[in-house]
């Protein structure tokens, strides 16, 4: 198995469960970033997310680990830490290890999902989460929106930047999704953390359209590295989630969400049946991709046809900031970076 030739431990949020696979009391294994770490909701309804080993010994939260209140308690000798990693009791001594702290990471819920943040140099989050509704500021709420339908795979040797710079290749859609349409990008905006990307789709055959004819299209937005939300207009109302996240040096679980909006009232089974499938085709589409990216070399400098250069090179200067260890953003970064550690700099 080939290591990417980028940093897998990029700052920013990541997604690691969803909400729905943690219940209230509730302890689950996991791992990210080459950490083994351990997820937990405390009696009210807190989640926190630490590294998995109790700082007594050394056992495992995650097997055996049991929520007490606000508290998670050891399965060994019974020891309990707090959300901020705190040891607050050893059940046979007076007083607790003020000394000793287990690493605890910032958490969100939001998209129906559980979010940690991560940097190599542990500072706090400085961006946030985009929310599929609430960011795109359409008054639009999941009420609007049939369930959200989901795709899972773990595992997948591929890296979070190819699949957000697959959001600036329009050349992409009618060879991999056999699809007749052709993207026109109206916005690439990546002077922050958030970056946008619009396009509008026009079709085959319509060399005559003008742009402002065009009515339907997609808006994009992307928080850091790890998650991307979409919205579709004048089509199929549907919206997006992508996350991906780095398990280890060369693999990167993937989940993908979408919702399917609601007819107003049309919610009989037919309908419900209706963006079932809707929902499922546009899951059908993203397999594609990650059949393409699982197989792929990063590759740089690529070469690009003129149409691509502003997008790919755009993305790529801006994807830098998530790379506090310099090994990011191309194969050249990388090369300077090994370079500069080979000379002791």
């Amino acid at each position: 198995m080939a290591k990417p030739p980028l940093s897998m431990k990029p700052t920013g949020w990541f997604q690691v469960a969803w909400s729905d696979e943690l219940g209230v009391g509730e302890v689950r294994a996991l791992r990210y970033f080459g950490e083994d770490l351990v997820a937990w909701r405390s009696a009210s309804g807190r989640v926190t997310v630490m590294n998995a080993y109790c700082e007594h010994l050394g056992a495992h939260l995650g097997y055996g680990g049991e929520v007490v209140g606000e508290v998670i308690q050891c399965p060994f000798h019974g020891w309990q830490w707090n959300a901020e990693g705190r040891n607050v009791c050893i059940p046979y001594q007076d007083r607790p290890n003020r000394g000793r702290r287990i690493r605890t990471y910032p958490v969100v819920e939001r998209n129906e999902s559980i979010y940690i943040w991560h940097d190599l140099l542990g500072r706090e989050p400085f961006f946030d989460v985009p929310d599929v509704f609430a960011s795109f500021d359409d008054g639009r709420t999941a009420a609007d929106y049939w369930p959200q339908q989901r795709l899972f795979r773990a595992g997948l040797e591929l890296h979070p930047q190819y699949v957000l710079e697959n959001g600036v290749d329009f050349a992409h859609f009618k060879y991999v999704h056999r699809t007749p349409i052709t993207p026109v990008f109206t916005r690439h905006d990546f002077t922050a953390p958030w970056s946008y990307v619009d396009f509008t789709i026009t079709f085959d055959g319509d060399e005559n359209q003008r742009i402002e004819d065009v009515d339907s299209g997609v808006n994009a937005i992307n928080g850091g590295l790890g998650v991307a939300v979409t919205r579709s207009w004048g089509m199929v109302d549907n919206r997006t989630i992508s996350a991906i996240t780095p398990v280890d040096e060369a693999t990167c679980d993937v989940r993908f969400m979408v919702y399917i909006g609601r007819t107003p009232g049309r919610d009989d089974e037919r309908a419900a049946a209706k963006a079932e499938q809707f929902g499922q085709e546009v899951i059908r589409q993203f397999t594609q991709d990650i059949h393409i990216w699982s197989h792929q070399r990063y590759s740089d400098p690529p070469a690009l046809a003129t149409a691509e250069y502003e997008g790919f090179t755009t993305l790529r200067r801006w994807a830098l900031q998530f790379y506090p260890d310099g090994l990011g953003g191309s194969a050249a970064d990388l090369a300077a970076a090994s370079s500069r550690e080979g000379t002791g700099e």
